[in-house]
């Protein structure tokens, strides 16, 4: 017996890179501007290589959700977690923050989630739960930092740790709708340390 039609032809492109591809293109367009055909050239397969490997339009929507939600590189939360120091911490976070709301790398700006897909809730079958894990994951990684420093002894035992994370995201929202709708860096910057006292204020 041939066991070459069981084992099939490898797949002649990085299945992350795809997603990231897609992802860009939901980004720029939405879930229902994107159409197949934009999706298959950003991603360089063919439409039965894409059903193949990712099933449909929803479910490739799906998992390039899963995929921003499941990288461990945020790049405000990386800068927030790595400062030793809460407020400087604190003032790199809503910097990167800034930075990516204004002059992103990759053109795309500010978050996904926010900017795409908080559009599709309640339209696209399994988008709401995947919204809600995403934003409730993140309020627990910033109010863990803070009670990092509780514990240090840095903030008082009574600091509002989970209402501050939250204040954190919020704003970062903030930034990131002000980013969509033309502000600069410079103007987003000007406030930054009021902000930064207002996170911390005891």
């Amino acid at each position: 017996m041939n066991d070459t039609k069981r084992i099939g032809r490898p797949r002649g492109f990085d299945e992350n890179d795809a997603l990231m591809a897609a992802m860009n293109v939901f980004w720029a367009k939405g879930y229902d501007g994107a159409s197949m055909k934009d999706l298959t050239r950003a991603m360089g397969i063919s439409g039965p290589s894409l059903y193949a490997a990712f099933g449909d339009k929803r479910a490739l929507y799906l998992k390039t959700i899963d995929r921003y939600a499941d990288v461990d590189a945020c790049a405000p939360i990386v800068a927030f977690e790595a400062e030793p120091d809460i407020e400087k911490a604190v003032r790199g976070f809503l910097t990167s923050v800034i930075s990516s709301a204004t002059d992103p790398e990759d053109g795309t700006r500010g978050c996904f989630l926010a900017s795409c897909v908080s559009t599709s809730v309640g339209q696209v079958e399994g988008v709401d739960e995947r919204m809600e894990k995403a934003i409730d994951g993140t309020d627990l990684r910033l109010a863990q930092r803070f009670d990092l420093e509780k514990q240090r002894g840095v903030l008082p035992a009574d600091f509002p740790s989970r209402l501050r994370g939250r204040l954190m995201y919020d704003m970062r929202q903030g930034f990131v709708f002000r980013g969509r709708a033309g502000w600069s860096g410079e103007s987003l910057m000007e406030d930054i340390e009021d902000r930064v006292q207002m996170i911390l204020a005891i």
